[in-house]
């Protein structure tokens, strides 16, 4: 497991923790176009996603106040990213980029070889983000999903 932290000027980039929860559900409420689901984003299932993946979500902190996150897991194989997101007016300041590399560190040093993740594709601002840094848009696959849970609603902020 890799832990720690990094900075950025003011801001610094650490292991997302069990106790960020609150904090981190309060910045992804004010983003824009965010989908949160009922079940899988409540505390209970972010802190067993955190226990069962330690040391590779990140958030991002400014003055205490948390400013960015990605929820950051694998199975082993692959890592996936969730819930990539900066406080609108602390974007285009290298954050994301910086969350990304602390968070691929973290996969690489879990022996992880690639990472996949699901963009909306009418976020052109996170399509732009994802195209920038390198990461490659599949057109070759389908995305399937099989609810197993018809209470895990997802809702979009607005």
């Amino acid at each position: 497991m890799m832990s720690g932290s990094s900075s950025l000027g003011s801001v610094n980039i650490r292991t997302m923790e069990p106790q960020d929860y609150d904090r981190v559900r309060t910045l992804w409420l004010s983003i824009h176009g965010l989908g949160i689901r009922s079940v899988d984003d409540s505390r209970e299932n972010i802190c067993r996603f955190l226990e069962r993946n330690p040391g590779t979500s990140v958030v991002a902190l400014s003055d205490d106040e948390i400013i960015g996150s990605i929820l950051c897991g694998h199975d082993g194989r692959t890592g996936c990213f969730y819930h990539v997101c900066v406080r609108e007016d602390m974007r285009r300041r290298g954050i994301g980029s910086k969350m990304v590399t602390f968070a691929v560190k973290a996969l690489t040093f879990e022996k992880i070889s690639k990472i996949s993740l699901f963009a909306y594709t009418d976020n052109s601002l996170g399509n732009d983000f994802w195209k920038h840094l390198g990461f490659e848009k599949r057109e070759d696959m389908y995305n399937y999903e099989w609810m197993l849970n018809t209470d895990n609603i997802t809702s979009f902020n607005s």
